[in-house]
């Protein structure tokens, strides 16, 4: 279900407290039974972080919600926004992230690396305040998670690190031999695209 904004609502994103002003109210605009129910929203953004909507998800029961990707990304989609975030609040009151949370969290993060669209955050709200994956860190340590990453995903991403310490090798060696040559570090560093730092710390034997 699209919800409503006012032009008030329509803001560029800067933090977190930004989300929950906009998701407090509109929590707070549903009746009392659904404020006893968990809702998963999904705000989608401009490249700017400017709010393009906000989208009901699912209403679920006391405790539990459910988001699946096609839905949560067929709106981002058709409605082409670059970034998104998520949200779902817990009528309990209790702002610390279950394990169901942390694992739809980690799904739609890896779905969104597939189709181009990135997850900004996931808030928890309650009336009263919020939880942020990203202000706490946990959303990075999810990007980082391989459970829900295809398995042909994995093997381009290991491929791809795999070509690059090979290349970052290939790079130490002709800096080193450069090195023994008598160049200086700021000529190396400039033709190999190491930093100064870098260069300074290669050992090698002058000849």
């Amino acid at each position: 279900m699209d919800i409503k904004l006012t032009e008030e609502e329509k803001i560029k994103i800067l933090n977190s407290d930004d989300i929950f002003g906009i998701m407090q109210q509109i929590l707070l605009r549903e009746n009392k039974i659904d404020q006893n129910r968990e809702h998963f929203w999904v705000i989608g953004l401009e490249n700017n972080n400017r709010i393009l909507f906000i989208e009901l998800i699912s209403l679920g029961s006391v405790n539990k919600t459910i988001a699946e990707p096609m839905e949560v990304f067929s709106f981002a989609l058709q409605k082409r926004a670059v970034k998104i975030i998520l949200c779902h609040n817990h009528p309990s009151g209790e702002l610390k992230p279950s394990e169901g949370d942390k694992d739809i969290s980690d799904r739609l993060i890896q779905v969104g690396i597939i189709v181009d669209t990135q997850v900004l955050d996931h808030l928890i709200i309650t009336d009263k305040s919020y939880f942020s994956f990203a202000d706490s860190g946990l959303l990075d340590e999810l990007k980082t998670s391989t459970k829900y990453v295809p398995k042909y995903v994995l093997e381009q991403r290991i491929k791809k690190e795999a070509s690059e310490i090979a290349e970052k090798k290939n790079t130490i060696e002709i800096a080193k031999q450069l090195k023994r040559n008598g160049v200086d570090n700021e000529t190396i560093a400039s033709s190999t695209g190491l930093s100064i730092e870098e260069v300074e710390k290669l050992r090698v034997r002058k000849k």
